[in-house]
């Protein structure tokens, strides 16, 4: 209304976290660098079968229905990601200044932790649903209490919540493109980054996100200010790691096909995208399918979320808009999702190792020496059947050597040194395998390259940007 950020080496952090993280598109899969994906077997359910792409398929949990047999059976069976419907909010965690109560919300995450799933926190900073106390204040007692909500509940649950929405439905509604005028709004236009930053003090490890509506159509004004904003905060290193379309179609706000291109191009900017409170009008199968195939299209997208789990548990039952019946029962819109998760294949290639070759030169991908250091620089060599050129593209992006060592940008410039590092997560060692065969850094955007078009043995590998030169150009063996 996905899985956990690891953390990070402190100086890289510092680093990196400063540096604009520009990407490409969506990962092709074709021959010039990987094989076609292997079929995977069918799936039963949904949290099942969304898994096989690295994603979740999630839904919203109301502690009071906990006690409902039929509801935590589909609930338990079909889904991997829990969001609180409403106990993770504010009025509800802190219903008197300084004094929280977490009661309802444990309820719901413990519930998700003893069967196996996971949890996104909804929400931190939102105009609605602020407890009196909160909606008196303005200012900087307004500020300052945000700050003091954003630490409480972030500690009471820190190193355990997948996905953090820090800040709800900023932006207002309409063609204005403006931000929404609210109390929050009025203690100051950094109010949002204020809360991002002190979010990620809080907790590290959770993926911090921007949660909106109606912003799923790439031409309305509202999404272009959204993206807007968060192409200044990845510019200027506000920590944004994720942004969260709720997804709420109906006749007043239909689904779009270019929807998948709003999910595009909010990930080139080097963030997450999810789906997090979708529910649809009416439920038509079609169009569960489309959105279904649009999160899988598209890389970054760690997910889906629907708002609710039957038809009477959603605050739209009038619409109808869930993928189960009142009585538990499977709509034709569930079994729509399913067969898009089962048959939609993969966007990743398979987790194969095997040689990368140099168009231009016919020379592989090499580690000198066979060495292991962490920093150490790759090179163009002869190809051979050494562990020094088996590279393993794994479902999270990364290009393994060893097992354990990553393919790694030592910076985001022309330039940049490519070289093995022990495997940590972060963006600068994950990599787009591209239909030109070119391959390119998620966090900077630039192309593997062989310096100065080089071909000889010893030739060092750099990032730099994408020419589609010979030297840029790479196949797997």
């Amino acid at each position: 209304m996905g899985s956990y950020a690891l953390p990070r080496p402190s100086v890289r952090e510092k680093i990196r976290g400063l540096l604009p993280a520009l990407v490409v598109g969506v990962l092709c899969l074709v021959t010039a660098l990987a094989a076609p994906p292997g079929a995977h077997a069918a799936e039963s359910t949904l949290g099942a079968a969304a898994a096989q792409h690295g994603r979740y398929f999630g839904t919203a949990i109301a502690s009071g229905k906990l006690g409902d047999s039929t509801y935590t059976s589909i609930a338990g069976r079909e889904f991997n990601m829990v969001t609180a419907e409403n106990e993770m909010k504010i009025d509800a965690t802190e219903p008197q200044r300084g004094q929280f109560n977490f009661g309802a919300a444990d309820r719901v995450y413990n519930w998700a932790v003893q069967n196996g799933k996971q949890v996104r926190g909804h929400t931190l900073a939102w105009h609605s649903q602020q407890p009196g106390w909160m909606q008196s204040l303005s200012g900087s007692a307004l500020r300052q209490a945000m700050i003091d909500h954003i630490n409480g509940v972030m500690a009471h649950y820190k190193g355990k919540i997948a996905q953090w929405d820090v800040v709800n439905e900023a932006f207002a509604d309409g063609s204005s493109g403006a931000r929404r005028d609210s109390n929050l709004q009025r203690t100051g236009n950094d109010w949002i980054e204020v809360a991002f930053r002190t979010a990620r003090a809080a907790d590290p490890a959770a993926k911090l996100c921007y949660n909106d509506y109606n912003v799923e159509n790439w031409t309305w004004a509202k999404t272009q200010a959204m993206y807007a904003m968060v192409r200044d905060f990845k510019q200027r290193g506000v920590p944004i790691d994720c942004v969260g379309f709720q997804s709420h179609f109906n006749s007043g706000s239909p689904y779009d096909a270019n929807f998948r291109t709003t999910l595009q191009n909010f990930a080139a900017l080097g963030v997450d995208v999810a789906i997090t409170e979708l529910d649809i009008q009416g439920a038509p199968a079609s169009t569960y399918a489309n959105v279904t195939k649009d999160c899988l299209a598209v890389e970054r997208c760690l997910g889906i979320t629907v708002w609710g789990v039957r038809d009477s548990d959603s605050w739209r039952s009038e619409q109808t808009p869930l993928l189960f019946n009142n009585d538990g029962s499977k709509k034709a819109a569930y079994t729509a999702v399913l067969d898009a998760l089962n048959g939609g294949g993969t966007t990743n290639p398979p987790a194969d190792g095997g040689q990368i070759k140099g168009v231009g030169s016919g020379r592989c991908l090499d580690v000198p020496d066979a060495g292991t250091a962490d920093g150490t620089q790759l090179q163009l060599w002869d190809c051979h059947s050494g562990t020094n050129q088996q590279w393993t593209y794994t479902d999270a992006g990364e290009l393994r050597v060893y097992g354990n060592k990553c393919l790694d940008a030592a910076g985001t410039g022309n330039g940049a040194k490519v070289q093995i590092y022990g495997c940590w997560g972060g963006d600068n060692q994950k990599w787009r395998l591209n239909s030109d065969g070119s391959v390119v850094g998620v966090q900077s955007g630039l192309c593997l390259d062989a310096v100065g078009n080089g071909t000889a043995n010893g030739t060092k590998i750099q990032l730099y940007s994408c020419s589609n030169g010979s030297n840029q150009r790479w196949t797997r063996t």
